[in-house]
């Protein structure tokens, strides 16, 4: 009963949108560095190929260096992007700065902070100011093809999201050096105790990022699936990608394309994280089923994790009171490991010398 009232409340929100357009499908062939000894080759063969010498080799295909370019100004942080497209405007990146609340020098705990697809310039403004408050400069990025970065012509981020198959791969791992310059620039601010925060699309990209990125201790990943595929084909908000795909690929195929931008390939590489997995309970755009299925595959591999269930759904979760319970979760955890455990390791080390220094 509550289960049929959560969903129909969720199509209700999710209809609200009307400006989604059907693209048609592309491999994209153009957005990645293929053999051109493979021009004979089906396409799907090829990016297939493409896509296994990624997945043995991901610290390169995510490796990137500290922008050179870094630049503040007041609270909004910008620098090169790290991956070059064909869309001037999207190759700078944009970040806002929150610093916490009475923030001095020795404050050392900063979270990375990755909304959800075609979030406003507002969106996960409020969860950032909530992090400040309970002492973690938050700095919320822009992600790929979003706000500043959205070509003209466009009225949502499709770029980043479609059934353009190479470019959706690129956008994604785009949006992955994006975080980890965002990161690199925060470690040279000093920030010494750093952890991410996604949600949806923004949990898939933090998930990869932390798995890439060491100075990443804490990931509080909100809405969950182990298969970027997955999501896309199965979800309420990514039905009309699903109409550009259909009759062009099947879903396992596609789930092994896009494995380089999904969560499952890397769970083993968050052991040494503390991880966060929230999941809602009626949830249609991330179905509450690939949420257990990666939970699960932590649990599998014996990988640390915490596992929260917000009553509610997918668009729901950004209503009251639900917004609010989700906040306080996310915000506890990342509290917990980044400010709480850090000083009681430092106060027990500060006693034990103390204790040397009196024997």
């Amino acid at each position: 009963m509550l289960g049929s009232i959560f969903h129909a409340w969720e199509r209700r929100l999710a209809s609200v949108t009307k400006d989604r357009v059907v693209r048609p499908f592309e491999w994209g062939l153009d957005w990645l560095p293929l053999d051109s000894s493979s021009s004979d080759v089906p396409p799907i063969d090829s990016i297939g190929r493409w896509v296994e010498g990624v997945l043995s080799a991901s610290d390169q295909f995510y490796a990137v260096t500290p922008a050179s370019d870094s630049r503040l100004a007041a609270d909004v942080l910008t620098f090169r992007s790290a991956l070059l497209t064909p869309h001037e405007e999207n190759n700078t990146v944009y970040g806002r700065l929150f610093r916490a609340r009475g923030s001095t020098a020795g404050d050392r705990a900063a979270v990375l902070v990755l909304p959800q697809w075609n979030a406003d310039p507002d969106g996960h403004v409020g969860l950032c100011r909530l992090l400040g408050r309970f002492g973690l400069t938050a700095l919320r990025l822009t992600l790929p093809y979003h706000e500043e970065r959205m070509p003209s012509g466009l009225r949502r981020a499709d770029f980043i999201v479609s059934a353009n198959i190479g470019r959706t791969l690129q956008a994604c791992r785009q949006a992955v050096l994006d975080a980890r310059r965002a990161v690199a620039w925060l470690h040279l601010e000093g920030y010494d105790r750093i952890g991410i925060l996604g949600t949806s699309l923004g949990s898939c990209l933090a998930c990869l990022t932390a798995a890439h990125e060491p100075l990443i201790s804490a990931a509080a990943l909100n809405h969950v699936s182990p298969f970027f595929a997955d999501v896309v084909w199965q979800g309420l908000s990514t039905a009309h990608v699903r109409a550009g795909l259909d009759d062009h690929i099947t879903l396992e195929d596609l789930r092994r394309l896009w494995l380089p931008i999904s969560p499952q390939p890397f769970v083993s590489r968050l052991r040494d994280k503390q991880t966060l997995l929230v999941y809602a309970r009626y949830d249609l755009t991330f179905p509450v089923r690939l949420s257990k299925l990666l939970i699960r595959e932590f649990r599998r591999l014996d990988v640390p994790c915490e596992v929260a269930a917000l009553p509610c759904g997918h668009y729901s979760t950004g209503v009251t009171p639900f917004k609010w319970v989700d906040g306080f979760v996310l915000t506890r955890f990342l509290r917990r490991h980044l400010v709480d455990a850090p000083r009681q390791h430092d106060e027990a080390g500060a006693r034990n010398v103390g204790l040397r220094g009196t024997s």
